[in-house]
């Protein structure tokens, strides 16, 4: 190492800020999981904000509370109390990343934000949509459509110009399809790409729509259908902070906190 490398490291180390420290997780992917328990195991204080429950087999190993990112007030009175903001919120959460940005910088507290990789478009198969309403006029008349937008996207896809849209729920409720075209379609994840393969051959499926969360964990359901050789239409994900820092691994992440 050379002599200015070692100076800049000393004062790096002399200048961070004593551990342990109180963070605050925007949570909502797999990643905030992970990056909770390494957190706590480094003897950090954790607590996750989240937009709704927890989903999967998998709880968060720290404190939830749930928060409408547009209660301001409530938001910068209690965002107050923590040392710094790690956004690893939903990839399509994309309020929550907005506001829990605006309220950090309006609190000078540091913030960044985890960016997991998209997913290509590189297959002829594979084409994009900027939303779900947009996705939703390409789908052909009569098609049988699966897909994994959530719940509050069943709007969107009205008038709906194909035979049945199965929509994918990953927790289990009673309510009932709100229009007569949809079928609800009950699973627990993890996902494996041989048993979406089965079910889209079951249910006889002619298209795959599906937002672009990137990583592994959603992506069998994409190479499920393409190995069928059925089109996929990927919706965009929506703009996060754009002046906010982004970081793309949880080493990353975790380098960035020692540095605090």
């Amino acid at each position: 190492m050379r002599p200015n490398e070692t100076s800049q490291k000393i004062a790096r180390m002399t200048t961070a800020r004593a551990f342990p420290l109180n963070l605050l997780l925007l949570a909502g992917s797999a990643e905030a999981r992970e990056l909770a328990e390494r957190l706590t195991a480094a003897g950090h204080s954790v607590t996750a904000w989240m937009t709704e429950p927890p989903r999967g087999q998998t709880p968060m190993p720290v404190p939830v509370e749930l928060r409408d990112p547009k209660d301001c007030v409530a938001l910068r009175r209690d965002m107050a109390r923590y040392d710094a903001v790690l956004d690893l919120s939903h990839s399509f959460d994309a309020p929550l990343s907005h506001a829990g940005f605006a309220t950090a910088t309006a609190l000078g507290l540091p913030f960044v934000s985890f960016e997991r990789p998209a997913w290509p478009a590189d297959d002829p198969l594979i084409t994009t949509a900027p939303d779900v309403a947009s996705a939703a006029k390409a789908i052909p008349k009569g098609a049988r459509v699966f897909a994994a937008t959530g719940w509050a996207s069943l709007p969107e896809f009205t008038p709906f110009r194909g035979s049945r849209l199965m929509l994918r729920q990953t927790h289990r409720h009673d309510r009932p399809a709100p229009y007569d075209f949809v079928d609800l379609i009950f699973g627990d994840p993890p996902f494996v790409t041989r048993q979406e393969t089965d079910l889209f051959h079951a249910l006889s499926v002619d298209l795959l729509i599906c937002r672009n969360l990137g990583g592994s964990a959603s992506r069998p359901k994409v190479d499920a259908a393409l190995a069928l050789g059925l089109p996929v239409i990927l919706i965009d994900r929506p703009a996060h902070p754009a002046n906010a820092p982004h970081l793309m691994s949880l080493d990353a992440m975790l380098n960035w906190v020692a540095q605090l």
